[in-house]
């Protein structure tokens, strides 16, 4: 009993991460639009292009069924984006 029930936890986990990634597509691109937002076009271009560079990417496996390497992506896309409205607003907020 108690292993049909770890296998079905197993499989429950598993097919929860197999789906689109929504919620991550989402959160790169708003983290996108906030950076754009606080000037990192002007203060971090190079990290913005990165986050726009990993979001494209991410369609593409969106768009291909590849969900992992898309929700992977996605999360990347956001973490650079996130990093360039740091320098932006740390860098551009001075001026």
């Amino acid at each position: 009993m108690m292993g049909k029930l770890a296998g079905l936890t197993v499989l429950l986990l598993l097919s929860a991460c197999a789906g689109p990634p929504v919620q991550e597509m989402s959160d790169a691109r708003q983290a996108i639009q906030a950076a754009e937002a606080a000037g990192a076009e002007k203060w971090a271009p190079v990290p913005l292009r990165q986050a726009r560079d990993y979001l494209g990417s991410a369609e593409k496996k969106l768009e291909k069924r590849a969900y992992n390497g898309a929700r992977n992506d996605a999360r990347n896309a956001r973490q650079k984006a996130t990093h360039a409205r740091t320098i932006a607003e740390t860098i551009g907020g001075d001026r």
